[in-house]
């Protein structure tokens, strides 16, 4: 089978071609049928939510979660990718809100709920269907034809019983608190929602210094608050206990009470200001005052439960006035303090974030749109102290953008704050990538968790299976078996959605009631649904016992780092506290994706990168590379389409030119694939046995690294082995390939590109596939066994040949200083290299790299150079002044061997009673021969630039050699072709090269007929014009 031809690398076309071939052959039943044996290794997909159109961020979070599993299909494990979608939630409804043209829940009830519910389902089948195609055209293998829906009636079912299993231990609660709401949307924000990405935005509100009158005496309270709108439920004032107050004395009006530490603030640095009596906290706690606003009435008993100072800890004087009102319908902290000194609760917003009839001038008036009519009002009453703009972080709904308020509402809560040790136990079990997430941004908010906000006000979600009969009783239905039999009906049909459920009645099984139930409204948190998918993806428990037992916890799971307060909480905290169990052992976090410059992607800076677009132009395995090779995951990833191509050009067009140089060669001496891919090379060529030896250690290093779920730790050494495939081994084995042909050559870089493509396949599925089949003739490398080290690593040898190329490295850098061509022969180098013994075959490659004649080892470059010492006048001028000069001095007369000497040990050396560091000299080689030097610390190479006649005849014929080949390329010989070559020159230098090197010239030319004439112009041979070495010479070619 030949491995040719090679076209032009092309991932697109290639890409295409591979997902026909994957779909014809099915190569993934093929690969799940080789491992159906194998143990099982699990992944969850953290099921997206089919809101909208998947972006660049979206395909970062697919290829991750393919790379893991990939590896380990081909470790021999048994890998399920069953997939997943996220159906129910504020983004659905939003986006059909959008399409629909709806902006409130009475709209929505208007156009109906099962309308309005079923474009949502709609909207969702839409978006799944551009998931599916991103998902196959980015390369990543899940399993989209099971996948699981959270809005099917299994899944529903299944959270269901999850629901009850809450229920029956007590978990599940009705309670009435301020939480965090969204007035749009109608519905509480659970404390993971307000943890998601830009839910805090700063923001500008006032910030207003109001009098509050003392009911005894002639002094008012000057309290603070950024939010004039809950002035309206004021019930009291809180101070800090440990807070020191005072009484300001103001000429034109009433003293003002305030925290002594504020004054100064308030008044302005310096300002005088009479303090009349200092006060503690303890003697403020209990003084009545006047509420601003009287337009809500007080419940009975209202006197003691309002108007009112009293004290709380988290009172501070870093803002404000050390006093803050507080209104317990509308702050968790003042609804604490609220219960404790059992305050009364006034509440005048409804639903939608307005005032009711109650407020009068402000009723049916948006609450933060009432703000500057109350403080306009407050100043027209003489209440208004001071007013200024304070900039704050202020929390905004996740979805919709619009501003939260804090609102007293009934909300059904899930007990997390009990079992706030049961979820830091079971995140101690948990691998964290990066480490630092476990204890820091995950452990800190399981160490501060409160109960989670279970129930949505909403209509698209899994509804609540609570059922409230006449009489108070509550029912927790936990399978649609349990609510038909209550129904007393069949619900085999039954849509488990809003509103058809809404309409299944029970009679209250209560003992001795019988009353009609109807269920709560309420949906359930869609963050509950992804928690629970552990086990509702098998419909666990009604079937599929055995697959959910054998499929928890999972091995590995993977998103972005701001779902530590989504997706990997929930599903810690669900499956906590049911199964007592971590439901992953470990989790790879992913950072932000920004543009090429740093700044966030979206579209009004016009910086979005369309992952269609690249696909189109680029490649899936071009963008998939970059991800995993340009840095750590879980930091922020800039990426640019120029970032995506130069990262294309170093390592994947690399490896392609590679595979295209061994095709081309292999074919032409008809080598042929080996039976056994993973049989003995025996190789005896130094280079040989270097690149197989950096081969195994490149196949360790990738699969340490992999299962430490580091891909750029991988991905770094692969791309390095590339690297040295290409750019040492291949450049210093061309002429065993194409003179010698060399099997064991040949069989060497066979073994290094199928292990390589093996390598590579978790990485970029598609090339990897394109070359191991073309290597070996075999199905997919994705069903290949995963290479293992095969003992060949030498650590001596790559110690060696590291030390080689950086010698190399050297000489090419001091050729280059020198302007010495790389064709031109020198007589020898000179290499200063302490603690590193060099074998003869490894000195035989420099030579040849370096074009040198000859080596010679030195132990100095004494001789070789003179060391020239002269002051950093930059740096040192400021400090020594006129004194510079007598330095300067003393450093010419001074040893500058013995400085360098000094400061590579010391760091500092002391001239002229004066000490000098390292920045503050500068210590110049001065050469002493003929020689172009270069040097890295105590290593060196010096090349010997002195020509005679010998060698330069020789780099004239290295230079026509080059030419000519130039010449076969233009004029289209294919690279086996034999020519014959006839050569025109009066050039009495070219002549002689030509004669003294003309065997040599012949070979490397593929010319059976070199001529050297004076002229001429033989028929079917095309004639050129080159210079060389400054003499012009006629060419002509034609085939041989």
């Amino acid at each position: 089978m030949p491995f040719g031809p090679v076209e032009p690398l092309d991932l697109v076309a290639l890409e295409q071609r591979t997902l026909e071939r994957w779909d014809a052959r099915d190569i993934v039943g093929h690969v799940r049928q080789l491992r159906k044996d194998g143990e099982p290794w699990i992944f969850y997909e953290g099921p997206p939510t089919a809101n909208g159109r998947p972006g660049l961020h979206h395909v970062w979070s697919r290829v991750f979660k393919d790379l893991f599993p990939r590896f380990q299909t081909m470790r021999g494990h048994q890998v399920p990718r069953k997939g997943g979608w996220d159906c129910h939630g504020l983004p659905v409804e939003l986006e059909v809100e959008k399409e629909l043209g709806l902006s409130s829940k009475t709209e929505i009830e208007t156009y109906g709920i099962a309308a309005f519910n079923e474009r949502c389902r709609a909207s969702v089948s839409r978006y799944v269907e551009d998931w599916v195609s991103l998902t196959r055209r980015s390369g990543t293998w899940i399993d989209t034809e099971d996948a699981y829906w959270t809005l099917s009636r299994d899944y529903i079912e299944s959270v269901w019983w999850l629901v009850k299993q809450l229920w029956e231990r007590d978990l599940l609660y009705e309670g009435h608190r301020v939480s965090p709401y969204c007035p749009r949307c109608g519905t509480a924000l659970s404390s993971h929602e307000m943890g998601q990405p830009d839910v805090y935005r700063q923001v500008a509100d006032p910030s207003i210094y109001v009098r509050f009158p003392l009911v005894d005496g002639d002094a008012d309270l000057l309290v603070w608050t950024t939010t004039p709108w809950t002035l309206i439920s004021n019930v009291a004032v809180a101070v800090g206990p440990e807070i020191a107050y005072v009484r300001v004395h103001e000429p034109e009006g009433r003293d003002l009470v305030m925290a002594e530490a504020a004054a100064e603030r308030l008044f302005g640095a310096g300002a005088p200001y009479d303090v009349v009596a200092r006060l503690s906290a303890a003697e403020l706690v209990g003084c009545r005052y006047r509420r601003p606003y009287q337009l809500l009435d007080l419940p009975p008993g209202g006197a003691e439960r309002a108007e009112r100072v009293v004290a709380a800890e988290w009172v501070s004087t870093d803002d404000g006035s050390g006093l803050v009102h507080l209104a317990p319908a509308f702050g968790e902290d003042d609804a604490a303090i609220g219960r404790a000194e059992r305050l009364a609760v006034l509440n005048p917003v409804g639903p939608d974030g307005t005032f009711d009839e109650r407020v009068g001038p402000w009723a049916g008036v948006k609450v933060k749109q009432a703000d500057r009519g109350i403080i306009d009002d407050l100043a027209s009453r003489g209440l208004l102290v001071r007013e200024q703009e304070y900039v704050h972080a202020y929390p905004h709904c996740w979805r919709c953008s619009t501003p939260l308020i804090y609102w007293a509402k009934t909300s059904w809560f899930v007990r997390t704050a009990d079992h706030r040790g049961d979820l830091v136990a079971q995140n101690e079990r948990i691998a964290w990538y990066p480490e630092h997430i476990k204890h820091g941004r995950f452990g800190k908010w399981l160490e501060g968790n409160v109960d989670w906000a279970l129930s949505r006000d909403r209509y698209w979600g899994t509804p609540l299976p609570v059922w409230r009969c006449v009489r108070g009783h509550d029912t927790c239905v936990g399978s649609v078996a349990e609510l038909a039999g209550l129904a007393g009906r069949d619900l085999g049909d039954l849509d488990l959605h809003r509103p058809a459920v809404d309409d299944v009645e029970l009679a209250c099984p209560t003992e001795g009631c019988g009353a009609v139930a109807r269920r709560l409204a309420p949906v359930l948190d869609a963050w509950f649904d992804s928690g629970s998918m552990p086990s509702a993806q098998f419909h666990f428990p009604f079937e599929h016992q055995s697959r959910f037992a054998s499929s928890y916890p999972a091995d590995f799971i993977c998103e972005a780092i701001d779902q530590t307060r989504g997706w990997f909480y929930s599903l810690l905290a669900v499956n906590t506290l049911v199964f007592d169990a971590t439901p992953y052992r470990n989790v790879v976090c992913l950072g932000l994706i920004v543009d090429g410059e740093g700044h966030k992607m979206s579209k009004s800076r016009g910086n979005v990168i369309d992952p269609a677009h690249v696909f189109a132009t680029t490649g899936a395995d071009a963008l998939r590379w970059y991800f995993f090779s340009a840095g750590q995951p879980w930091t922020p990833r800039r990426v640019s389409e120029d970032g995506i191509r130069e990262s294309t050009r170093q390592t994947l067009l690399t490896l392609w030119n590679v595979f295209s140089f061994f095709a081309t060669y292999a074919d032409l001496d008809g080598f042929t694939a080996p039976a056994d891919l993973s049989g003995p090379v025996s190789p005896t060529h130094v280079l040989d046995r270097w690149v197989l030896a950096e081969l195994d250690a490149t196949v360790a290093e990738v699969t340490d690294a992999l299962e430490a779920f580091d891909a750029l730790r991988a991905a770094t050494r692969l791309a390095g082995f590339v690297d040295d495939l290409s750019n040492w081994y291949v450049r210093r084995s061309r002429p065993r390939f194409w003179r010698a042909s060399d099997p064991v050559a040949h069989a060497t870089l066979h073994r290094c590109l199928v292990v390589t493509a093996e390598l590579l396949a978790p990485f970029c599925p598609f090339l990897a596939d394109e070359l191991w089949t073309r290597l070996t003739g075999g199905t997919s490398v994705h069903g290949a066994d995963w290479p293992s080290p095969s003992g060949a690593a030498d650590a001596a040898l790559a110690e060696e040949m590291a030390a080689a190329r950086r010698l190399v490295g050297l000489g090419r850098a001091a050729r280059t200083d020198a302007g010495a061509k790389v064709r031109q022969p020198l007589r020898r180098a000179l290499l200063l290299h302490p603690g590193c013994t060099l074998g003869d075959d490894v000195r035989g490659e420099i030579a040849e790299e370096l074009n040198v004649k000859g080596l010679e080892e030195i132990e100095a470059l004494s001789g070789l150079v003179r060391w020239q010492v002269v002051p950093n006048f930059r740096a040192l001028g400021p400090r020594l002044g006129a004194q510079v000069n007598q330095v300067k001095a003393a450093l010419a007369a001074t040893d500058g061997a013995q400085v360098r000497d000094a400061l590579a040990r010391d760091g500092f050396v002391e001239v002229a009673g004066v000490r000098l560091s390292a920045d503050e000299v500068e210590v110049r080689a001065e050469r002493q021969l003929d020689i172009a030097l270069a040097q890295d610390g105590t290593w060196a190479v010096a090349l010997d630039l002195e020509l005679d006649r010998t060698l330069r005849l020789e780099g004239t014929a290295r230079e026509l050699v080059r030419a000519l080949n130039d010449l076969r390329r233009e004029q289209g010989f294919a690279i086996a072709d034999r020519i014959r070559v006839t050569l025109v020159t009066e050039d009495d230098h070219l002549v002689a090269a030509v004669r003294a090197h003309s065997r040599w010239i012949a070979g490397e030319v593929l010319a059976e007929d070199l001529a050297l004439t004076e002229a001429s112009h033989e028929p079917g041979t095309i004639t050129s014009t080159l210079t060389i070495d400054g003499a012009v010479l006629e060419v002509q070619l034609g085939p041989a």
